[in-house]
C-alpha cells in the first residue's frame, strides 16, 4: 500500500489482536456493569454516611436545645411542680439573659396568666402540647413553628406606605404542669431552632455537593479500573477465538490430509479381497501400500497428539547437544520416497551447526517443513534444505519454487 493512500484506508487492525463487534459489546456491557456496580455501591456507602452523619448532627443539637429548655424551666420553677412563687413576667425576647427562650404561664385553654402577660405571636402557646400534658400529666417537648408580623414604614412620592412582613420562625416548646396557688398551670418554655435549622440545611447542601463529587470521583476511578481489569479479558476473547480458529483450520487440514491414506487403505483391502485366494506374493503391493499409508496415519496422530500436548504445555522437550545439520540430513531423508512420488528432487547441503535443543521435535519440524514443500512444489521441481552456523546462531532454510504464501497468512505462519 503506497504512503499516499493509507491515511484514506484508515488504521490497519490486525484480525488476530482485534475483538469482534459482538465481543466489543460484551466488553462495553461489561464495563458498564462494573461502573454502574462501583457508583452503585459507592452511593449506598455515601447515603448510609449522610444518614448516619445527619442524625448524629441532628441528636446532639436537639439535645442541646432541649437541655437550654430544661434548665430554664428548672430556674423558674426550681424544679418543683409548685414553685409558689410570683409568676414569671414572661416576654417574647429571643436571645439575651434566656439564651434565646421564651418563657409564659397560660392555662389550660391557652390565655395568658400573670402581670403583664403580653400578646403572643401567631402559634403561641401551643395547644396541642398543653393537651399532651393535661392528658398524661407529664413533661411535653415538641418542636413547631411561631409567625411575627414585622410592620414595615417607607417614603414616596405619593406619602408614606405601610408594609407589613410576615416571619416564620421554627422552635422548640417544652410545656411543664405547674400549681400556683391551687390552681393547675402551664409553663410553657420557647427556644429559637433557626441556627440549628441553618446548621442542618448547610450540613444537607455539604453532604449534597460533597456526595456528588465523591461519587463522579468514584465512577470514573471505577470505570478506569474497569478498563484495566478487562484487559486480560480482552485478551482471553482474542486468544481463544485465535485458538478455535487453528483448531478449525487444522481439523478441516487434518480431514483432508486423513482422507488420501484412507482411500488408499480401503482400495488396497477392496483388492485383497478381490482375490482373497491367491497367495500373498501374487497381491501386488497392496500390503506395502497399506503399511506405508498406515505409517503415514500414524505419524499424522503423533502430530495430533504432540499438537493437543502443546496446547495444554504438557511437552517435555529435551535438551541436549545436537548437530542441526545431522537432523536436517535424517529428517529429509525419511521423505525422499515422497518426493520422488511427486516428482520433486530433495537436496540438503548442511554444515556442521551444534545447537541445543530437543533431537526429535528438531527432526519433527524439518520434516514438517520439507514435506510441505514437496507438497506445493510442481512436478520436476527441487526442495533445497541448507543449514548455516554462524556469530554463535543457526539457521535452517528449507527453500522450494512452489506458489509461496499468501501475503494475509505469512504473519500467522508460526
Amino acid at each position: 500500500m503506497a504512503d499516499g493512500a493509507r491515511g484514506d484506508a484508515g488504521p490497519v487492525v490486525d484480525p488476530a489482536t482485534a475483538v469482534t463487534p459482538a465481543e466489543a459489546r460484551l466488553l462495553r456491557r461489561v464495563r458498564l456493569n462494573l461502573g454502574l456496580w462501583s457508583g452503585g455501591v459507592t452511593l449506598a456507602v455515601l447515603l448510609v454516611l449522610g444518614a448516619v452523619l445527619f442524625v448524629a448532627v441532628d441528636r446532639s443539637l436537639s439535645a442541646s436545645g432541649t437541655a437550654a429548655l430544661v434548665a430554664q424551666a428548672d430556674r423558674i420553677t426550681g424544679g418543683r411542680p409548685d414553685p409558689n412563687d410570683d409568676l414569671p413576667p414572661g416576654g417574647f425576647i429571643f436571645g439575651g439573659g434566656a439564651s434565646g427562650t421564651f418563657s409564659m404561664v397560660v392555662d389550660e385553654r391557652g390565655e395568658a396568666v400573670g402581670p403583664g402577660a403580653p400578646a403572643f405571636p401567631r402559634g403561641l402557646p401551643v395547644i396541642e402540647s398543653i393537651a399532651a400534658v393535661r392528658s398524661t400529666g407529664a413533661r411535653d417537648i415538641r418542636e413547631a413553628t411561631i409567625t411575627t408580623s414585622t410592620t414595615v414604614d417607607s417614603d414616596s412620592d405619593s406619602g408614606q406606605d405601610t408594609a407589613t412582613s410576615e416571619v416564620t420562625t421554627p422552635v422548640r416548646v417544652l410545656t411543664d404542669p405547674v400549681m400556683f396557688r391551687g390552681r393547675q398551670l402551664y409553663l410553657q418554655i420557647v427556644g429559637d431552632r433557626t441556627s440549628e435549622a441553618r446548621t442542618l440545611r448547610v450540613l444537607v447542601l455539604v453532604l449534597l455537593v460533597g456526595g456528588a463529587i465523591a461519587l463522579l470521583a468514584a465512577s470514573a476511578i471505577g470505570a478506569a479500573y474497569a478498563s484495566r481489569a478487562l484487559i486480560p479479558i480482552r485478551r482471553s476473547l482474542v486468544g481463544q477465538r485465535e485458538a478455535l480458529r487453528r483448531q478449525r483450520e487444522f481439523a478441516a487440514d487434518a480431514s483432508h490430509e486423513l482422507r488420501t491414506p484412507l482411500t488408499v487403505i480401503r482400495a488396497s483391502v477392496d483388492d485383497l479381497e478381490r482375490h482373497g485366494n491367491d497367495p500373498v506374493s501374487q497381491v501386488g503391493s497392496a500390503l506395502t501400500d497399506i503399511r506405508d499409508e498406515v505409517d503415514h496415519l500414524t505419524s499424522m496422530v503423533e502430530d495430533l497428539l504432540l499438537l493437543a500436548r502443546s496446547d495444554s504445555g504438557a511437552v517435555a522437550l529435551e535438551r541436549v547437544s545436537v548437530d542441526l545439520g545431522d537432523v536436517a540430513s535424517d529428517g529429509a531423508s525419511a521423505l525422499t520416497k515422497v518426493a520422488s512420488e511427486r516428482d520433486v528432487r530433495v537436496t540438503v547441503d548442511p554444515a556442521p551447526a551444534e545447537i541445543v535443543g530437543d533431537p526429535a521435535r528438531l527432526r519433527q519440524l524439518v520434516m514438517i517443513l520439507v514435506d510441505n514443500a514437496i507438497r506445493h512444489s510442481p512436478a520436476g521441481g527441487a526442495v533445497t534444505v541448507r543449514v548455516r552456523s554462524e556469530a554463535g546462531s543457526a539457521t535452517l532454510v528449507v527453500d522450494d519454487v512452489g506458489t509461496g504464501i499468501e501475503p494475509d497468512d505469512l504473519t500467522r505462519v508460526f
